[in-house]
């Protein structure tokens, strides 16, 4: 049946509850993003300074998240979002304020890794799918995933123009003042709801994880987002003071960034049309990675001016832009039906993993090692990832739908999901009686949507 246009639009309360939801998750993001472009120049003014807890220092959030993402959306499944958001929240606040008055580096190191510690995303995903129809979560999924990029894009900005003024206590506070107000956008426009999402789709569920690790092409994407979020914490260790030594201030960086980000979007849109047009993913994929490797010999190896070094941002940043946004929509694809919460979970678990690792790793290299050291690192992680997409396939045309069901009787089960087997298009079926949901992945151009609503219907309340 078609959908009325109020069914094609988000209601008043969808609109607002979602804009409310994304930004928090903006301005939170904001706030563990916003000292990356600057910490390798403001932190040699701590008395115990070290390439090691400056990398420690950019990259110690990745390692609480990467340890209590998981756990903390299963616990808003059984306390609530609500709580858990606030939580998060508050304790990102101390980590911002422990970090803002700490007079060492191991101090600033201890505040970045409790604001790690409050690993809201599942969370606020979860409550965002609570509050809104089926019919209009991927227009709030991607409004929450343009806030984070926006969030990512005026930290690059921010940090440079405010570092200067402020110092780098003074942007742990903005980022305190930022969350507090995130906070209040919360507690103000987002309502209380009871859960009726599907929940398989959204959480993760421990009982998945060894079928989805397993999977072939959802174990490529996780171990290529662990070295795509790892590169980018190495590659902010030694790129300020590269900058600098090139002859730009680093209170002109923020004008760096600003054009070449611009840069990276105009170059990076086309190769996703393309891309997505001509089913040609894996070669894009590599050409991406192959930005990264350049960008990275240029830093690493050419000694001209601050010029040059735009040059390599701008190409790093066209690669990195690229399969940052690339990652999360395979993902969803390859996802099985109704595991896309446990498939998500353990992708952001390597995400954040990989930030840790690469802020560490690329530390103690510099410090032991030296930029060469740090860009050998690096252009081995993208030799091993070219090699790890080796039978990377294009995403299936497929796409995940999902029917909330009355209680059913063990005969209903069966026979339900053997009528939906049946229906052209349908690729998979899988009935959760304890939640209530029927989860299916159809093809986008086959689905007979009209007869999988009416076989549905007769097992809806």
């Amino acid at each position: 049946m078609p959908k009325s246009a109020n069914e094609q639009r988000l209601s008043p309360l969808e609109r607002r509850s979602s804009s409310a939801l994304a930004a928090v998750f903006g301005l939170r993001m904001l706030g563990l993003f916003l000292i990356m472009p600057v910490m390798a120049i403001y932190g040699q003014a701590y008395p115990d300074y070290t390439p090691l807890l400056v990398g420690l220092a950019i990259g110690a959030y990745g390692l609480t998240q990467a340890l209590l993402q998981i756990p903390m959306g299963m616990l808003s499944d059984k306390v609530g979002r609500r709580p858990v958001i606030i939580g998060g929240l508050l304790v990102f606040v101390v980590g911002s304020l422990v970090a803002a008055y700490a007079d060492t580096l191991v101090g600033v190191v201890i505040g970045r890794a409790l604001q790690g510690m409050g690993a809201i995303a599942a969370a606020i995903l979860a409550l965002a799918a609570d509050i809104t129809r089926d019919s209009q979560r991927p227009k709030v999924m991607a409004m929450i995933g343009m806030c984070i990029g926006l969030a990512f894009a005026l930290a690059l900005i921010l940090g440079p123009l405010l570092g200067p003024h402020i110092g780098l206590s003074g942007l742990f506070l903005f980022t305190a003042v930022s969350a507090v107000f995130g906070l209040l956008v919360f507690a103000i426009a987002v309502p209380k709801v009871e859960v009726r999402a599907a929940r398989g789709d959204l959480l993760p569920s421990s009982k998945e994880f060894g079928l989805i690790l397993k999977h072939g092409q959802l174990a490529r994407l996780n171990i290529g987002v662990f070295i795509l979020h790892c590169l980018l914490t190495a590659f902010f260790v030694v790129v300020p003071t590269q900058l600098v030594a090139g002859g730009l201030a680093s209170e002109q960086h923020a004008w760096l960034y600003l054009p070449t980000l611009i840069g990276s979007f105009v170059v990076m849109v086309p190769m996703l049309i393309v891309a997505e047009k001509r089913r040609k993913q894996p070669l894009f994929f590599r050409i991406a990675i192959a930005c990264l490797a350049v960008a990275v010999g240029i830093i690493g190896f050419s000694e001209g001016s601050w010029l040059i070094y735009v040059a390599a941002v701008l190409v790093f940043f066209t690669g990195f832009n690229f399969l940052e946004a690339t990652l999360p929509s395979l993902l969803t694809r390859f996802a099985p039906a109704g595991r896309k919460g446990s498939a998500s979970g353990i992708y952001a678990t390597a995400q954040f993993a990989g930030a840790f690792v690469g802020g560490a790793a690329g530390g103690a290299i510099l410090q032991w090692g030296g930029l060469i050291g740090v860009v050998a690192f690096s252009l081995v992680l993208l030799l091993c990832w070219l090699l790890v997409s080796v039978g990377m396939a294009p995403p299936p045309q497929w796409q995940n739908v999902s029917f909330r069901l009355r209680k059913l009787a063990a005969n209903e089960v069966d026979e339900l999901a053997t009528e939906l087997a049946e229906v052209a298009g349908v690729e998979e079926v899988r009935l959760v009686a304890s939640e209530q949901i029927a989860y299916l992945k159809v093809h986008k151009t086959d689905y007979n949507e009209e007869q999988v609503t009416a076989l549905v219907q007769p097992y809806q309340s």
